[in-house]
């Protein structure tokens, strides 16, 4: 989250994410060794993402670290603005580079989010609002209190951990395991293959050398 946006208006997680994969670049104090040039330069890093898990957590960080400029010291604050993030579907596939399984696309449903209440990361309360997974029902958990309550009533400015799953299918591999099945060249002749697919390896042993009596080198040599 930018601290510059609190403006009071709702941030979108699609916004988050855009800027979660957007390239940065460095400054002087972290330049990069550069092994072609060999010199120090403002490299850009950007983080992507080649696939995602069955279970999604977000964690939108709201905590701010910043040096006071009178005293130097390192000064802490929240940031309290609302991130709109979908209930329902969360499509994950303009943000993921590698391949994508048809039978388990990465769009998912919301079932939980934890939520923060304070104004500093050592301090204050923690409650949820939790989907039942039985009746879809939706509860709000503080402390010992529990009442019913909404997916949409979760979207606030103390929103700190959302948890996803993924609604169809389910991913192995990374993502590859269709990609894998679709490629796989017939074996000459069968093999041990695990529940997992995998076929077992069998490590050949190199043959040892016999040397010729002429090779051979005595000892009072």
């Amino acid at each position: 989250l930018d601290a510059s946006s609190q403006d009071g208006k709702p941030i979108s997680l699609a916004d988050c994410l855009e800027k979660f994969t957007m390239g940065e670049q460095l400054d002087e104090q972290n330049a990069w060794d550069c092994p072609t040039c060999k010199k120090k330069v403002r490299a850009l890093k950007k983080m992507k993402l080649w696939s995602t898990p069955d279970i999604l957590i977000l964690h939108l960080k709201r905590f701010t670290f910043d040096t006071c400029s009178e005293r130097g010291e390192l000064v802490r604050s929240k940031i309290e603005s609302v991130v709109d993030f979908p209930i329902d579907t969360l499509d994950m596939e303009p943000y993921i580079e590698g391949p994508i399984d048809p039978a388990a696309p990465p769009s998912y449903a919301l079932f939980a989010v934890s939520e923060h209440t304070g104004s500093t990361l050592n301090s204050g309360h923690y409650t949820s609002t939790v989907r039942n997974s039985s009746n879809g029902e939706w509860y709000r958990y503080n402390d010992s209190h529990v009442s019913g309550t909404s997916g949409d009533m979760a979207v606030t400015g103390g929103a700190y951990l959302l948890f996803y799953k993924r609604k169809t299918g389910t991913s192995r591999w990374a993502g590859l395991e269709t990609a894998m099945n679709s490629n796989v060249t017939p074996a000459p002749f069968e093999k041990p293959v695990d529940a997992e697919g995998f076929t077992e390896v069998v490590m050949r042993r190199k043959k040892k050398k016999c040397l010729l009596p002429s090779e051979m080198v005595s000892d009072e040599q």
